[in-house]
């Protein structure tokens, strides 16, 4: 597994999603996506203390676009083994590593192992539930300096 290269979607881009999804684009939302986009995983105290000098912007206020944004599709949740919620830039299905000692989220690139694990999984039943989706998230610590 190697860390990916990803970038996230830049303004235009970012104004096109909110447009289709009919979310009105406001400098709060652009300056929420703009830490985004910088930090990939955050929390919203994260993003928050991110732009709260340039943004007039309540902590809540920051919860609500980020959680409307995850809601809607835009952006995906995390959640970490801290019990913390945090915020992915990139929505869509990929793999994580989660450094429980920094609290630090990191995607990887690893193949098709979601789909192998979803395509096992469908094979099995669970009596009284109904799997809606898969996340795997590896819970790891660092061992010596950073390889990914």
């Amino acid at each position: 597994m190697k860390k990916t290269g990803r970038k996230p979607a830049g303004e235009e881009a970012f104004r096109k999603r909110m447009n289709a999804k009919g979310l009105k684009v406001t400098a709060q939302r652009l300056a929420v996506h703009g830490a985004m986009s910088k930090l990939i995983h955050a929390s919203a105290e994260s993003v928050y203390e991110m732009i709260h000098d340039s943004c007039r912007i309540s902590p809540s206020s920051v919860y609500n676009i980020l959680s409307d944004l995850a809601d809607n599709g835009i952006y995906g949740r995390r959640f970490s083994a801290n019990n913390k919620m945090y915020f992915d830039v990139f929505p869509d299905r990929h793999v994580h590593l989660y450094d429980i000692r920094n609290n630090e989220i990191i995607d990887v690139e690893a193949g098709d192992l979601a789909d192998q694990v979803e395509a096992g999984l469908k094979r099995r039943r669970f009596r009284g539930y109904k799997i809606e989706s898969i996340d795997i998230q590896i819970v790891c610590h660092q061992t010596r300096k950073k390889l990914i």
